[in-house]
């Protein structure tokens, strides 16, 4: 109990860290991107302007200068500094005829004339104004005069790599963060559930104390009954004298089977055990309250089936599943228990024809104190805990158990446990 709480806050702590860094890591490359981008966009926009001719922005025709919009905080004002060292090149291309004018490769040196004219006729071909072709953004425009079409390229494979290595400290940064998390939650997971910790521990020696401080009382009781009988007879206020002390023996038992099997340094003795034997052995005492009850037991059990079970503590548990099905089955009805291997494991599967089934999962069946009778009514004889401690023993045997509805009242339990190799 104490090791699943500690895995579920690590768990839940490392997943609350992981969301926060993927956010955290996803907004700060995002925005470099952006910002990347954005920058980008400004330069090419300024070169195309001005032709590849960074300067001033002056209307030459009236020597005023142009209206220029506000800078972006984040990105600033590019000066012709920046401009002049961009890497880019232009081709000018006739309006009327398509020819080209001017090559300019000038500002770089990894694309020649021919490679820029090529670029420049297969965008201007496309019809789009911008966009970007392999390592270059391009803004297609009209010159001043609108006799020709400019074509700018601009370098960005240095803002794509400016990029990628924010992308890739970030990640590595991340990744080690999250790994120093991981080990301070470790550290500190058992300090923090101490005090969940030790009330459970207090609840489970209350209930183990408690348990056999009234398992005296009630034989007491009991055997106070039998010596009043035997004086005055079975009367109806004997008899249900004896019916509760009955019931809340059968209850201190299996408070204190789940007690004792959620103690977390539990380790049953496991050996190899003939399932098909201990099935047999636990079915015989349930086939005659069976017939009383109208209900039919049909097995299906392959002969020599083994796995490493403690043969008690998995007696006890097929005891109580048979126990529940016979409880919670209607007159008429049939149960159904089967051992089958199945490679590597071994399948245990008891199910039974009910009355009315639960309209909750399934899986709540195996929370303590949980009754499918919602006014918690004694009429079938039930604690509300036998399952949660057959679920208790299956994981001592270190397999499973869990139900389903295979039909409209029927309810099945299914145990699985390693096979023995």
């Amino acid at each position: 109990m104490i090791k699943s709480l500690q895995k579920k806050f690590i768990l839940s702590s490392m997943t609350a860290i992981t969301v926060l860094l993927t956010v955290l890591l996803g907004v700060l490359n995002i925005a470099s991107y952006a910002i990347t981008d954005k920058q980008s966009r400004t330069m090419l926009d300024m070169l195309s302007e001005n032709e590849g001719t960074p300067r001033n922005r002056m209307n030459k025709a009236t020597e005023k200068p142009e209206k220029i919009p506000l800078p972006d905080l984040l990105i600033g004002a590019i000066s012709e500094d920046n401009a002049m060292s961009a890497r880019f090149f232009l081709v000018k291309v006739s309006a009327s005829d398509g020819k080209i004018i001017i090559t300019d490769v000038g500002r770089i040196s990894s694309v020649t004339e021919t490679e820029a004219e090529k670029y420049a006729l297969q965008v201007i071909s496309s019809g789009k104004t911008e966009g970007k072709i392999k390592n270059f953004r391009y803004k297609v425009s009209s010159s001043r005069n609108g006799e020709e079409i400019v074509a700018v390229f601009l370098d960005i494979s240095n803002d794509n790599r400016s990029v990628f290595m924010i992308l890739a400290i970030s990640v590595s940064v991340g990744i080690v963060c999250w790994c120093l998390m991981l080990l301070l939650v470790i550290l500190l997971s058992k300090k923090v559930i101490y005090p969940i910790a030790e009330n459970i521990e207090k609840q489970k020696q209350f209930v183990t104390n408690a348990g056999h401080e009234i398992k005296t009382p009630l034989a007491i009781i009991l055997a106070n009954t039998d010596a009043l009988e035997l004086h005055t007879g079975e009367t109806k206020w004997s008899s249900n004298i004896r019916t509760q002390t009955r019931r809340l023996n059968g209850l201190m038992q299996n408070l204190l089977t789940l007690s004792k099997m959620d103690e977390s340094s539990l380790n049953l003795p496991l050996s190899d055990g003939d399932i098909s034997s201990i099935t047999e052995d636990a079915l015989n005492p349930f086939f005659e309250l069976a017939a009383q009850n109208g209900i039919k037991i049909s097995t299906d059990i392959e002969s020599a089936v083994h796995a490493d079970v403690n043969k008690d503590a998995f007696s006890q548990l097929l005891s109580i599943l048979l126990d529940n099905a016979v409880k919670y089955s209607e007159s008429g009805g049939k149960i159904d228990v089967s051992v089958k291997k199945r490679d590597k494991s071994v399948i245990i599967t008891v199910k039974n024809v009910c009355s009315e089934l639960p309209d909750e999962n399934p899986s709540r069946l195996f929370d303590r104190f949980y009754r499918g009778d919602s006014a918690r009514t004694q009429k079938n004889g039930g604690y509300g805990i036998g399952l949660s401690a057959a679920k208790a023993i299956a994981e001592a045997l270190r397999g499973s158990i869990t139900a389903s509805y295979d039909s409209e009242k029927v309810v099945s339990f299914t145990v699985k446990l390693d096979s023995k190799k």
